[in-house]
């Protein structure tokens, strides 16, 4: 009996603990991972809300930008990061849901080895094409490509990623062979598209500016519904044509709930600042926070979304 009451009392101590360190937390800097390289879309969201996080928690939030492998190498380093709540890790849409969807051996699994914490922004893709392509609309497009076979090309951010999914739908439901060029991430592929080195791209943050200044043209959203500034949808003339760039933070699997649940609400703090709403709507985004769960059922919903999309692209692992 002695024994169980010692036992009982341990236990509760060790929860009296991890309270008073979450409450203490955070108690040295932070690092948020990037996991694709500076100067792009998934760049500049993380710098964002650092900055807010920073600021609301009295700690610096330093991004880290650990880009490659379409985002693997940022999930392996994070997935084997101590669970202490000082390892953040910004995820989208490529290396959480259409990576784990290809069917591609990891070295991390997507959903064990981390915790969701909550969504921050969700976007569409644009098809952005240079200008010295005579096109104007999708149905343009494919025109060109069916009498070039195999001579158009289109950046992406690294091989099973969101622009390169985008790319190969175009491919398989289009009926078209435009070439997959990858890159070391999106901005690299906004220069190649501007530089003229390929003709297309699905781009994000990276091409919104240039489309604004004219150095290049935007063509259609892989979005549902229409967005500002006015674009068509690709579905409306590739029916099943749906892609949805988002982004969320998530910590290693095991990271204490106390902390989880102040990081859940110091993002919602931030996301409700009107400066931060219009800096991630200056990107192109849609901001908005949400609960932990509602982040990690977005995740298995993606997933399986894109493991369909997979298939018409006939995409394989590599």
């Amino acid at each position: 009996m002695l024994f169980v009451l010692r036992l009982l009392s341990a236990v509760a101590s060790l929860g009296l603990a991890a309270g008073a360190a979450a409450q203490s937390y955070p108690t040295k800097p932070i690092r948020f991972v990037a996991p694709f390289p500076p100067s792009g879309g998934t760049d500049a969201t993380a710098r964002i809300v650092a900055q807010a996080l920073a600021e609301q928690m009295g700690q610096q939030v330093l991004v880290d930008n650990r880009g490659g492998a379409g985002g693997r190498i940022g999930m392996e380093m994070v997935a084997k990061a101590p669970a202490d709540g000082y390892t953040l890790i910004l995820g989208n849409v490529g290396p959480f849901a259409i990576l784990p969807a290809s069917g591609a051996q990891l070295r991390f699994d997507p959903v064990r080895d981390f915790q969701a914490v909550s969504l921050l922004a969700m976007a569409d893709y644009i098809l952005t094409v240079h200008p010295s392509l005579p096109v104007r609309s999708v149905k343009d497009l494919i025109a060109l490509a069916r009498a070039n076979p195999g001579k158009l090309t289109f950046a992406s951010s690294g091989i099973i990623t969101g622009p390169h999914l985008a790319g190969e739908l175009l491919n398989a439901l289009g009926n078209v062979k435009v070439v997959h060029v990858p890159y070391k991430g999106n901005a690299q592929s906004a220069l190649a598209l501007i530089s003229g080195e390929v003709g297309l791209m699905f781009g994000r943050g990276s091409v919104v500016p240039h489309i604004a200044s004219g150095k290049l043209r935007g063509i259609a959203t892989t979005a549902k519904k229409p967005t500002t500034p006015p674009l068509p949808t690709m579905a409306e003339t590739l029916p099943g044509f749906e892609i949805t760039q988002w982004y969320g933070v998530l910590v290693p699997a095991g990271t204490p709930k106390d902390i989880v649940a102040r990081l859940n609400k110091e993002i919602a703090v931030a996301m409700a600042k009107p400066a931060i709403v219009q800096a991630y709507k200056n990107l192109g985004t849609e901001p908005g926070a949400s609960s932990e769960d509602e982040f990690a059922s977005l995740i298995r919903a993606e997933t399986a979304h894109y493991a369909k999309l997979m298939k018409m692209a006939n995409i394989k692992p590599e």
